[in-house]
């Protein structure tokens, strides 16, 4: 039987402090390269591994691939998909999903922003900036890349053959300060894949460690199922099995899992929000009207609660105005510009839009009818400013 041959890359590494990330150059959307290209800088884009970025974190290991993701949807991640025959020094990744997380430089700030303590966080200042400062102008990465060659390698050997890739640090400089010069790192393979081996050599101020892939994915798998797995196959099975999605329900649809996505990657994000409910209430309801609706009649309620439930805050922005004008309380300014300084926006909006008074109105309507609106709303929330509320509230209780 003959033996499959097989390319062994082992990465070098960019120290940070005490962390050594381990890198490579993307070059064009199919080769990687391990030692800097002495031309055309310009396309071969310095690429860092997520898992060194994500390593001594609060970030779980099994949740890294929702963040890295989340940082590819920003351009400042992507996947390399690297052909069925690569295999990497110091990292055990199953043939099947043959494929790493990488960060531009510019997510390795980010991510080190919003990951790393405020030392860690200088430190990669430091030892980034130049790196930086060089690649201002990069484009945002692609989601995934397919890698089926690495230029600077040599031929592939047999696995009886295969001796780690020997690394020039020199070569391989990408014009920082010679303290930031990139090591390699000493492990050792086996005969059939490569396997994870502790770091050797690094001593106790390297905080880079090898990563198991395959172990991940195992623990994994061996979970049942939970609800939300069950519910997504289940979603997933019947948009398959449907024959045509009418284009409003297929936006409807994308707009509600985009939120998903976003809440599954522990983001609460109002505008993603606003966004899902909007393209719901613009969804058409065929046999609903305004007076039977159950989603408008659903929305009333909770809109109401909410705005109940800001009636102190109200009261406090009130209060502090008539201290603030106890002299003036006879010349107080236009019943737009004080409805703007003491109520909500959103209640504003609410009713502006209800009586036809948007931005687009005619400036005599808004003028003659703002003062209704501000009659209204201090009414509503049990404040009574102006003196027309006074008047007609003393009429009202008499009654």
């Amino acid at each position: 039987m003959t033996t499959k041959s097989v390319s062994v890359t082992k990465f070098p590494y960019w120290e940070s402090g005490k962390r050594r990330i381990r890198f490579l150059y993307l070059v064009g959307d199919n080769s990687i390269q391990l030692t800097k290209p002495s031309t055309d800088e310009e396309s071969v884009i310095p690429l860092f591994l997520g898992a060194d970025l994500f390593l001594n974190t609060d970030v779980r290991t099994e949740n890294h691939p929702r963040y890295h993701a989340k940082f590819a949807r920003r351009g400042l991640a992507t996947k390399l998909a690297f052909a069925s025959d690569f295999r990497f020094e110091g990292l055990r990744v199953p043939c099947s999903h043959n494929s790493l997380w990488f960060y531009c430089v510019h997510g390795v700030f980010r991510a080190a922003f919003e990951l790393y303590s405020k030392q860690e966080q200088l430190s990669v200042l430091e030892s980034f900036q130049d790196l930086w400062k060089s690649r201002i102008n990069d484009n945002q990465l692609n989601s995934v890349y397919n890698i089926g060659l690495q230029l600077d390698m040599e031929p592939p050997k047999t696995i009886a053959q295969v001796t780690p890739v020997e690394f020039n640090n020199s070569s391989s400089d990408i014009s920082v300060p010679a303290e930031d010069n990139l090591n390699s790192h000493d492990a050792l393979e086996d005969l059939e894949e490569v396997t994870l081996e502790s770091t050797s050599g690094q001593g106790d101020n390297c905080s880079s460690a090898d990563h198991d892939y395959c172990s991940q994915m195992k623990s994994v798998e061996s979970k049942d199922f939970s609800v939300l797995t069950e519910r997504l196959h289940s979603i997933g099975n019947k948009v398959k099995c449907a024959s045509i999605v009418d284009m409003n329900r297929e936006e409807t649809i994308l707009k509600l899992l985009d939120y998903v996505e976003y809440w599954i990657d522990g983001q609460v994000d109002e505008e993603k929000l606003t966004e899902a409910v909007m393209v719901l209430l613009q969804t058409p309801f065929h046999g609903y009207s305004i007076y039977t609706s159950p989603l408008l009649q659903a929305v009333a309620s909770w809109l109401g609660r909410q705005f109940h439930e800001a009636n102190s805050s109200v009261s406090h922005q009130v209060e502090g105005f008539k201290m603030r004008n106890i002299e003036h309380i006879k010349d107080l300014p236009p019943a737009e510009d004080l409805a703007t300084e003491l109520f909500p926006e959103a209640m504003r909006n609410l009713l502006i839009h209800w009586m036809g008074l948007s931005e687009e109105a005619a400036t005599w309507k808004r003028l003659s009818e703002y003062p209704i609106v501000l009659l209204i709303l201090e009414f509503a929330n049990h404040n009574l400013i102006t003196g027309v509320a006074h008047v007609l509230y003393s009429s009202l209780i008499c009654r």
